[in-house]
């Protein structure tokens, strides 16, 4: 079914794009194994069973790891309402709704289709934006749901986790294999390994930051359209953008792996050059693309949605 969020041909190129080079490089990633480990079986049992894995149990990963629960209407009905409304004007099926109690204000999506996503928000973003901005903020994270960007950024980055547990079987083979075993032609193997799976995990890495940064924007672009008010999907990323940026970045680190599924990145205070391979553009470019969608539409600029 087509959701009435406004499609992005350029999202679907690139994802098709990102998709099909993933697909090359997986699948001379794979060939590579097979002929370094000498072992097809070992390699295709374990990538199957990871991209399975994160096919199917992607939402309830995220879940468990932002401490994440399902929660009801009864419970959180304001949350709900906004939520309703949006997939009814939408026309798309509402997600499951989540609530991960920390104070981190933040929000995302998940599944695999939109038949089985989970949308989850923080309470820390609950306390701190207006119904408005809330709304904004949710309907950025349907438009992933609807554009399907959110299965896509899963699987595409399937490749990197596989080639991240080469890496540490490779290494943990190494160390602790038997001790006979360890001769010139084991280290030359075992470092042909570390060599293309870091290189694998590299080029993965670079295609899937450049696919994420357009689609947040087109993910703000579709919510801004979708509720005819930019401004205070504006706003809300301004709030949101500020108060991570004051939240100390130790307390951060266990967000920002998951930094790709966010409505905005878990950066501290000092981000570093961290902020240089960051999933999502810059406040300002997110916020001039609202600017200009503002002006198309005609939107009042007021004191209280330009905040």
């Amino acid at each position: 079914m087509q959701s009435r969020f406004r499609s992005d041909p350029r999202l679907t190129v690139r994802m098709t794009v990102t998709l099909f080079l993933l697909g090359l490089l997986y699948v001379a990633f794979v060939a590579a194994l097979i002929v370094l480990l000498k072992s097809w079986v070992l390699v295709v049992v374990v990538a199957a069973l990871v991209l399975g894995a994160q096919y199917w149990f992607s939402d309830r990963i995220a879940l468990y790891a932002m401490h994440g629960r399902i929660v009801e209407r009864e419970e959180y009905p304001q949350l709900h309402g906004v939520v309703d409304r949006l997939c009814a004007v939408a026309d798309m099926p509402k997600p499951l709704v989540a609530v991960s109690d920390i104070d981190m204000p933040n929000a995302f999506a998940t599944g695999r289709n939109a038949d089985h996503a989970v949308l989850c928000v923080t309470t820390g973003l609950l306390r701190r934006l207006e119904p408005d901005e809330l709304e904004g903020v949710l309907a950025h994270e349907l438009s992933h749901v609807a554009h399907k960007d959110v299965a896509v950024i899963t699987v595409a980055s399937f490749l990197g986790v596989i080639a991240g547990l080469i890496v540490r079987f490779a290494f943990y083979s190494q160390l602790f294999g038997g001790r006979g075993r360890k001769d010139q032609n084991t280290v030359a193997i075992f470092m042909a390994v570390m060599a293309v799976s870091a290189a694998v995990y590299a080029i993965s890495f670079l295609l899937i930051r450049a696919l994420s940064r357009y689609r947040e924007l087109a993910a703000d672009r579709s919510a801004a359209l979708l509720t005819g008010r930019p401004s205070a999907l504006a706003s809300a990323l301004t709030k949101v953008s500020g108060d991570i940026a004051r939240i100390p970045t130790k307390d951060l680190r266990t967000a920002q792996a998951f930094n790709a599924f966010y409505f905005t990145p878990a950066f501290g205070a000092e981000p570093g050059i961290a902020k240089l391979f960051s999933t999502h553009p810059s406040l300002e470019q997110r916020l001039e693309q609202l600017g200009r969608i503002s002006a198309e539409l005609g939107e009042a600029a007021t004191p209280e949605n330009t905040a």
